[in-house]
């Protein structure tokens, strides 16, 4: 199973599968697309409520005869973290192993080189994010505002995110999602270290500033989601499910060799 990123993927989703199926003959590899057509897909990572998108995902995998058994999942750049809704909200069918290659998961504060050809589009969401990320209707409409984390106002991030604030267990602990995220195998997550992209780039190992301010960093292991518990990653971590990788590139740039080196044993 891969979730696409068509927004702001510089690989084709179609190459990866592709490179799947060629490395581990006979597997069965669904591209998730949101929408009826590519163009829709692509519309709809950026302005379709991602709480409907982990809706429509959930739906098609119980659909799928072929997955009922359990699947493994990979996602790229915002896909991660949608995926990691999915395995948090659906556990039927279960996910086995979750790879999230270069995935937000405390969110970002920041667009250094936004996703995307167009730049008037670009110019846009950088304006509503900087002018309102948190009122009801950018919440709505814009993805990337669904994971806007500003740790310069966290009451409001807390209160007004639609998505993020609720999967990372901000306003309370919803024990039916640490169970799920806890039921996996491995949580992998893939952080790149030239990313110009992912601002702050520990973001992709769930790390984040500090609350308050926005200089000083914190990893996942410091922060409160983790010594508090909230999602279970403190557990996981002990018993060995959570696999930090680096590799050197920008954002989503690695070789066949690194992937076939690093996740594919995580697909079989």
């Amino acid at each position: 199973l891969i979730k696409r990123d068509s927004c702001c993927n510089p690989l084709s989703m179609g190459a990866i599968k592709k490179m799947v199926e060629e490395e581990v003959p006979g597997i069965y590899v669904l591209s998730l697309m949101i929408g009826k057509s590519v163009v829709q897909d692509t519309e709809n990572s950026f302005f379709m409520d991602v709480n409907e998108q982990v809706s429509f995902v959930c739906d098609q995998l119980a659909q799928d005869p072929k997955l009922k058994g359990g699947y493994n999942a990979m996602g790229f750049s915002q896909g991660s973290q949608f995926l990691r809704g999915v395995v948090q909200r659906c556990p039927d069918p279960p996910m086995k192993n979750l790879i999230s290659v270069g995935g937000q998961h405390q969110g970002v504060f920041g667009l250094p080189r936004c996703p995307g050809e167009s730049s008037h589009i670009c110019d846009w969401i950088r304006k509503m994010l900087n002018s309102g990320a948190y009122t009801d209707t950018v919440q709505k409409h814009l993805v990337q505002a669904q994971y806007w984390h500003d740790p310069l106002n966290d009451d409001l991030y807390k209160k007004h995110s639609l998505f993020l604030a609720d999967i990372n267990q901000e306003r309370v602990v919803n024990e039916t999602y640490k169970k799920n995220l806890m039921s996996l195998n491995k949580f992998v997550m893939v952080k790149f270290l030239q990313d110009t992209m992912v601002d702050p780039v520990d973001s992709e190992w769930f790390g984040f500033y500090k609350p308050g301010q926005a200089k000083e960093l914190e990893t996942l292991q410091e922060s409160a989601i983790y010594t508090e518990d909230r999602l279970g990653l403190a557990e996981m971590d002990s018993a060995g499910k959570l696999v930090f990788l680096a590799t050197d590139g920008d954002h989503l740039q690695f070789t066949r060799e690194w992937f076939n080196d690093n996740l594919l044993p995580y697909l079989h």
